[in-house]
């Protein structure tokens, strides 16, 4: 081994998050005698499973423990949960995550209020090869003074989910007209909020359109349907650019996750009782905030303006990959993510049944030892689960200590998934019971899970939420990728 080799080998790996799948990965690194840095923007630990934590996960605590992370935290006299039952997502941080993020080996590695700017290989942009594999890379890293610093690291493992990259409301992938004047406004919400808790004010009495066809819009339309019980006056809209709401009513009975079966029995209930008003084959072309709020939208009987007073959004979310422009990545040219993982999980052509196993070698890219994992490895495919991400960091913390056998020997024990369509442009499985989601699923299954996809998700749930219900989780199901 050259000097130069050593110094690399003595430098620290770098995780980006601190959501489940990233504490995990830091987990595994510790075992594997390699030394974590955790990079959180974010005041606290696992701060975006946090800004879902009402949702409960589809995913019961048996699928949303790692093991490495749990090796940690048995020393510690940390009391886990049982198996079988379902937690929210403020039940997954008090019980385990945060205890995780408390052990004292991953407490030393975590930079919070640290957020990842950029990553580059020391010295050398994208268009340079020579040398480039015996390179550091170079963190630039924005921290809660508000200064920016560099670090120097061996290898880097992004985590950083997806739960701050909503996708837009508009058609074809871009925000519609006034989209951003309506965000600033505030009649439009954020993913998956609080309805029955702390926003409980915000939709009492209120006609709120929920907008996609996930399980985070699920999660939410139920919600809204307590919420009406208890408050007169509250009016639920529903807005899917599928012609029909089947992909998202799921399974029922037949799904291996009896919570995420569920979901759609009762949001069929609710729509068939005409608590919850209709509107398929909805795209929305256009937002007016002057005197109103209207959500101007073509279907195939030509335009229609719906007046409500809030809009939440739950069409998914998307990769950040703006702070990875230097580094040489092999991304799927349709869901964004790494080339190999991305036809195993394009909801346009993936239907539903357990996630095929994947680490290091389906993850790699042409930068050595730089990974994506989580809910942003899957792009904006809304099918992760939080046990995925755990078998991925798995392998990949195997493959940086050199154990190549360990690191492509890829196992995964996920429940059965249920019926889905994913003729919505999106999977009903992600969900935390949260779309993208996630983070908060079920088909391959779906916050950076939750998964998680969740979760949050969470799909099939992580966002999910993975929701996950929500964006992260095992399944934490995330929502599905578009309404």
């Amino acid at each position: 081994m050259s000097q130069t080799d050593t110094a690399l080998s003595q430098l620290p790996v770098a995780v980006i998050g601190s959501g489940p799948v990233g504490l995990a990965a830091a987990a595994h690194l510790l075992e594997r005698g390699l030394n974590p840095v955790i990079f959180e923007a974010g005041s606290s630990p696992v701060a975006a499973v946090s800004a879902w934590g009402h949702v409960r996960l589809f995913s019961p605590w048996q699928y949303d423990v790692d093991a490495a992370a749990r090796r940690l935290l048995e020393g510690t006299g940390w009391q886990e949960p049982d198996a079988q039952s379902l937690p929210t997502g403020n039940e997954l941080v008090e019980q385990y995550l945060r205890p995780l993020a408390a052990v004292p080996a991953l407490r030393a590695a975590l930079r919070l209020n640290s957020e990842v700017l950029a990553v580059t290989r020391d010295g050398l942009d994208k268009t340079r090869t020579g040398g480039r594999e015996s390179a550091p890379f170079l963190l630039r890293v924005r921290e809660a003074s508000g200064s920016v610093a560099d670090y120097r690291v061996r290898a880097v493992i992004d985590a950083s989910g997806t739960w701050n990259t909503p996708n837009p409301l508009g058609q074809s992938g871009l925000p519609a007209a006034g989209e951003a004047e309506a965000y600033a406004a505030g009649v439009i919400t954020g993913s998956l909020p609080d309805v029955l808790g702390r926003e409980r004010d915000r939709f009492a009495g209120r006609h709120v359109l929920v907008v996609g066809a996930g399980h985070s819009a699920a999660n939410t339309l139920l919600a809204l349907g307590e919420l009406a019980e208890l408050e007169p006056g509250t009016r639920i809209s529903w807005a899917i650019r599928s012609s029909s709401p089947a992909g998202v009513y799921g399974g029922g009975d037949l799904d291996g996750l009896p919570a995420r079966g569920a979901l759609g029995t009762r949001l069929r209930a609710l729509v068939e009782a005409g608590r919850i008003e209709l509107h398929t084959s909805f795209r929305i072309t256009g937002f007016k905030t002057s005197d109103s709020f209207t959500v101007v939208g073509s279907t195939p009987a030509g335009e229609m303006q719906l007046n409500v007073d809030l809009l939440v959004p739950a069409t998914g979310f998307r990769p950040n990959l703006d702070m990875l422009r230097e580094v040489r990545l092999d991304l799927d040219p349709a869901v964004e993510a790494p080339r190999q993982l991305g036809p195993l999980i394009d909801p346009e052509f993936h239907s539903c049944g357990t996630v095929e196993p994947h680490g290091a070698r389906l993850l790699a890219h042409p930068e050595k030892d730089f990974y994506i994992v989580g809910m942003k490895s899957y792009g904006r495919a809304p099918t992760f689960l939080m046990a995925t991400g755990y078998e991925q960091v798995r392998s990949i913390a195997a493959a940086l200590a050199g154990d190549r056998e360990a690191a492509d020997k890829v196992e995964l024990v996920l429940p059965e998934t249920g019926v889905c369509s994913t003729d919505l442009g999106g999977s009903c499985c992600d969900a935390p019971a949260a779309e993208d989601e996630a983070e908060s699923s079920c088909c391959g299954p779906a916050e950076d899970a939750v998964p998680a996809a969740a979760v949050e998700s969470s799909c099939c749930a992580a966002p999910e939420p993975a929701f996950l219900g929500i964006p992260t989780g095992l399944i934490h199901g995330r929502s599905a990728r578009e309404s």
